[in-house]
């Protein structure tokens, strides 16, 4: 018996009891294909659809889909000015991202640099579909936040080659460099609107 992916299951209905209790709904894949079932479907065909830029997405097999599916697909790197297509996804009918951190009662933690993909999360999108693995899950708000800083930021900067503290050390640095992907927070604890937040926990390590 996998008894990580026991434990992870257990654990699972903690966090989708406390997403529900914030108005939002949570779901649980064994697997990263069954994660991307789960989000199609979620998703009507014909729908627009775009997302930020989160790397479980696509390891799950989700963007390929959905970009060869029978969606309108807003792409950003077919815009010669990407602030175009982030502006069209306010619109959309499903926003995909990820999340840098979420606590086991439920809350979610971002953090971002050009702050499209956490003010999409917040307002607009009708429906936002979140791919969180497992790893991802922390006891509380202060230590999902100290995941957002000092895992999941630092790898960001180093993967897109910012020139960043953390991106030589692996440690936040709390900084200001003009290359910091820490400009905004975002803690999202309660859904105001029915049925428009999905996240789905896999028993996976997907993004960072």
């Amino acid at each position: 018996m996998d008894f990580t992916a026991k434990r992870n299951e257990l654990w699972s209905q903690k966090v989708i009891k406390g997403l529900a209790s914030r108005n939002m709904t949570g779901y649980y894949a064994k697997t990263k294909e069954e994660a991307c079932q789960i989000a199609l479907s979620l998703i009507p065909e014909g729908a627009t659809v775009t997302m930020g830029g989160g790397a479980s997405i696509s390891e799950c097999g989700l963007l390929d889909v959905v970009k060869g599916g029978n969606y309108q697909f807003i792409d950003r790197n077919a815009y010669a000015d990407r602030r175009e297509a982030q502006l069209l996804a306010y619109d959309a009918d499903v926003y995909l991202m990820s999340a840098n951190a979420m606590t086991e009662d439920g809350v979610l933690v971002n953090i971002d640099g050009n702050a499209n993909r956490v003010s999409a999360l917040a307002y607009g999108p009708k429906k936002v579909i979140l791919v969180v693995s497992m790893n991802k899950i922390c006891k509380d708000v202060d230590s999902a936040m100290k995941r957002a800083r000092n895992v999941a930021a630092p790898i960001n900067a180093g993967r897109f080659g910012l020139n960043t503290p953390c991106s030589k050390t692996g440690a936040c640095a709390d900084c200001k460099s003009p290359d910091t992907v820490c400009c905004q927070f975002l803690i999202t604890r309660y859904s105001k609107h029915n049925d428009r937040i999905h996240v789905i926990l896999v028993n996976e390590d997907l993004g960072f």
